[in-house]
C-alpha cells in the first residue's frame, strides 16, 4: 500500500496547473501570464461577479450543488452516480466553449489520476443548454500537451505580449494590456 501513496503523490503532483489556468489558455496567454504572477484583476469585474452570482442563484439553492475543492481543482458542483461522478461547470454563455471544454477535460483527467471515474457537464443557463463530455485518449494526449506548455509559461520570466481579440474588452486585463 505504501508504494501506492508515492505513485499517486507522484502522478497528482506533476499536476500543477489549477482548471483556471487550463481556461485562460485558451482565452489569451498574457491573462495566464499575468494571472500566474499574481496579477488578478478579476475580483471586482462585473462580469466575473456576473459570473458567480449566475452560479449562485440557479445551481447552489440546495446544499447538494455547492463548489467542490480537490487540491487544485474547484468543481462547481457534482452528481453521484453508480459507476461515476457527473462533474459540472457553469459558464455564462457558450463563447468560450474549446476552453470550457478542456476546463473540465482537465478535471476529469485530474481525477482519472486519483482514480475516480467521472464525466463531465458543462452548463450554460443563460442559453438554457448542457454540453456533456467524456475523457478519452485523444482529449488525454491534448491535456497533458497543454499541462507541459502551462508550465513553460509559469516558468518564464517573460510576460506573453498581449493580442486584440474581439472580446478583450470585456476583460479584466484590458487596461492593463491596452492602456
Amino acid at each position: 500500500m505504501g508504494n501506492s501513496t508515492i505513485d499517486f503523490e507522484k502522478e497528482i503532483n506533476t499536476l500543477n496547473a489549477r482548471g483556471i489556468e487550463i481556461n485562460y489558455y485558451f482565452i489569451c496567454k498574457t491573462k495566464l501570464f499575468l494571472f500566474m504572477n499574481n496579477i488578478g484583476l478579476e475580483k471586482n469585474h462585473e462580469n466575473v461577479k456576473l459570473g458567480k452570482l449566475l452560479h449562485e442563484n440557479r445551481y447552489n439553492s440546495s446544499n447538494k450543488n455547492k463548489e467542490v475543492i480537490i487540491d487544485k481543482i474547484a468543481i462547481d458542483f457534482i452528481n453521484i452516480k453508480d459507476e461515476y461522478i457527473e462533474i459540472h461547470e457553469v459558464k455564462k454563455s457558450d463563447k468560450m466553449e474549446v476552453a470550457d471544454y478542456y476546463q473540465i477535460i482537465y478535471y476529469m483527467y485530474y481525477l482519472k489520476k486519483l482514480g475516480i471515474n467521472s464525466k463531465g457537464v458543462i452548463n450554460y443557463p443563460n442559453q438554457n443548454k448542457k454540453k456533456e463530455i467524456e475523457l478519452n485518449n485523444e482529449y488525454i494526449g491534448k491535456i497533458t500537451s497543454i499541462i507541459k506548455e502551462i508550465e513553460e509559461i509559469r516558468n518564464s520570466n517573460n510576460i506573453i505580449p498581449p493580442t486584440k481579440k474581439k472580446y478583450c474588452k470585456k476583460c479584466a486585463y484590458y487596461e492593463f494590456c491596452f492602456s
